[in-house]
């Protein structure tokens, strides 16, 4: 394992004005946007959808690095480029996603766990010799009546460890992802209280296995609302809240924090991104890694169109500026 290789890859990941895209949907998941917007979903679709955010003019100001699904990281763009190799020729960095999904968790209804720890070890050798710097394993927390359980948290705490492990043996920055859902009505005091759990869990995890801490980088949710609840923490609030979970649980020897958007508007996680950024120093890098929230608008633009396409590139281009202004606490002064 070479430290210092992945010291430099993760800090790369997060440098300023920079995160990373979040690129790595599932068929299903991928399947259901384009359908949204009256698209089948088949592979030319999917590459073509991908290809034109890959290839979106200068976007790399904004994006350090993308995480890849399976399919995508073997997929050719229109000229025959590799999709690894036409990001690094842009300066980004290859990623991608592991997993192979969330499952019920047997004997606890209401909760997963997420899988793919079989034949991981071979699979990222494979990865690597196909471009790919990084990794990113996803873990599913639910709030809920009686849940989330601490069976539950220990058990996704011990496959992102081991995840991480096997990562870091390959050459690989491990994004450890686990979130915890903003689905249900609940207050933001209650998911604080089930953020830090699950993260004292993974840290404690992570450093029982003998994770090198200066080569991963941490994905977790923001600290909020549950998005059906009748009374929502506004950003302030919830940059207050994230800050004070993750001082208390999250080691300064970890470079980065990279945000998922959970469920947000492109406008929520933007501001609410601001907000956590303007809260003053911290020990670490606090980025993004969105997914819709950086898609969405451009998504729709698009249509499926070939003659749409210029705009919607114009329209991730757009977000991506608005959310590295956020991610440097500069969103205000854009406006």
């Amino acid at each position: 394992m070479n430290v210092d290789k992945l010291d430099a890859t993760a800090r790369r990941l997060v440098a300023d004005s920079k995160g990373i895209l979040a690129a790595d949907e599932s068929s299903r998941t991928i399947a259901k946007r384009l359908e949204s917007i009256g698209i089948p979903s088949t592979e030319r679709t999917r590459r073509e959808w991908r290809e034109l955010l890959f290839t979106t003019p200068n976007i790399q100001r904004f994006i350090s690095g993308v995480i890849l699904f399976d399919e995508t990281i073997r997929q050719n763009a229109s000229d025959g480029t590799p999709f690894p190799k036409l990001l690094w020729r842009k300066g980004i960095i290859p990623g991608i996603k592991v997993d192979t999904g969330v499952y019920p968790f047997a004997e606890h209804p209401g909760e997963k766990l997420t899988e793919g720890l079989d034949g991981l070890r071979e699979r990222l050798v494979e990865y690597v010799e196909l471009g790919a710097q990084f990794s990113k394993w996803r873990a599913v927390i639910s709030i809920g009546e009686g849940i989330p359980t601490q069976a539950c948290i220990d058990a996704n705490a011990h496959t992102l460890a081991r995840f991480a492990l096997l990562s870091q043996e390959a050459g690989l920055v491990p994004i450890v992802e686990p979130e915890v859902l903003m689905e249900g009505n609940h207050p933001i005091e209650r998911h604080a209280q089930e953020t830090e759990r699950t993260l004292a869990a993974v840290f404690d995890a992570l450093q029982t296995d003998r994770i090198t801490l200066r080569g991963i980088i941490l994905k977790p949710n923001m600290v909020a609302s549950g998005l059906e609840a009748k009374v929502q923490a506004n950003p302030t609030v919830v940059a207050q809240a994230t800050i004070r979970v993750l001082r208390k649980v999250v080691p300064p020897e970890v470079p980065g924090i990279v945000f998922l958007s959970g469920g947000l508007t492109p406008e929520q996680a933007t501001v609410n991104l601001h907000a956590i950024n303007s809260q003053g120093k911290q020990p670490w890098q606090l980025s993004y890694s969105f997914g819709r929230a950086l898609q969405g608008e451009a998504l729709s633009a698009w249509g499926g169109k070939s003659e749409h396409l210029k705009a919607a590139q114009e329209e991730f281009y757009t977000r991506a500026k608005l959310v590295s202004l956020a991610r440097d606490g500069g969103l205000e002064k854009s406006t």
